[in-house]
């Protein structure tokens, strides 16, 4: 029977218009009384989903930041943090290739961006994901653990004009799109799944009574961590490749379609 079931948010659970669908409170109730955990696993911070959920911040347990943050009734149960000088080193050298890309260093406490980069465009990008953030003068003067590094590139070209930025930085990090738009570094070895994993641990849950939902490369790892693995309809090539199921897109109830197929098939 399946005990957690965690799901990506953006292309996953929420719509297209990056809100949550109608049809969630209902399922969340019934999911409870099921006594079915679920588990939001997103690259957003953890304020941010706990604003999109927060009627359930006493009930869910929060992935967050690619699994670099796993918070449960407000405390952080599993971290893995970056080498801070490594983060701040990639963030200027990457800034300086490029002045156009947004730079993000996320930490445990709040996320942090350039004041020169305070464009309208990054601010209002910066809002869907980090809901608490502050604008800074530079990098280096950031007093925080830091748990991962994040591009953004407004044209939605994040493979093209942000990743060959990296390319330096893939023997000693963790590098993965996220989207079109975002590219995520983190600690090597750090990932959804590794986060998956370690829940597991700690609640007693086998892979075999976990679902996922995943629409992108960043939920690769996620997806293999589990027994039932749902690539939505509108999810990447690569990430249909190592799912067990397919479901409906974003815009089509996908999540809930998968969750009614594993009623169906008597595993919840």
């Amino acid at each position: 029977m399946i005990k957690m079931i965690f799901s990506d948010m953006d292309g996953t659970l929420l719509d297209g218009r990056g809100a949550l669908p109608d049809w969630f409170d209902a399922l969340a109730a019934e999911l409870a009384q099921r006594g079915v955990q679920f588990v939001p696993a997103s690259g957003r911070q953890y304020f941010s989903l706990a604003d999109t959920f927060s009627r359930y911040r006493a009930q869910f347990i929060f992935l967050a930041e690619n699994g670099t943050n796993v918070v449960y009734h407000g405390e952080t149960i599993f971290k893995f943090p970056m080498d801070r000088q490594a983060a701040v080193a990639m963030l200027e050298e990457v800034h300086a290739a490029d002045p156009g890309i947004f730079c993000v260093l996320c930490g445990l406490k709040d996320a942090y961006a350039l004041a020169s980069q305070q464009l309208p465009e990054n601010v209002a990008e910066l809002h869907k994901y980090y809901t608490h953030a502050s604008w800074v003068p530079s990098f280096s003067a950031v007093d925080d653990e830091c748990i991962k590094v994040s591009f953004y590139d407004v044209t939605a070209h994040s493979k093209e004009r942000i990743e060959p930025l990296t390319t330096k930085w893939r023997t000693s990090q963790q590098v993965v799109l996220s989207s079109d738009y975002w590219l995520d570094v983190m600690a090597p070895g750090a990932s959804k799944g590794v986060a998956v994993r370690a829940l597991q641990e700690q609640f007693g849950v086998r892979p075999e009574e976990c679902a996922a939902f995943g629409d992108y490369l960043n939920d690769v790892e996620m997806l293999k961590a589990v027994g039932a693995s749902f690539a939505m309809a509108n999810a990447h090539p690569d990430v249909k490749a190592v799912a067990r199921y397919e479901t409906a897109s974003n815009d089509e109830g996908g999540v809930r379609a998968g969750i009614r197929r594993l009623e169906e098939m008597r595993l919840i």
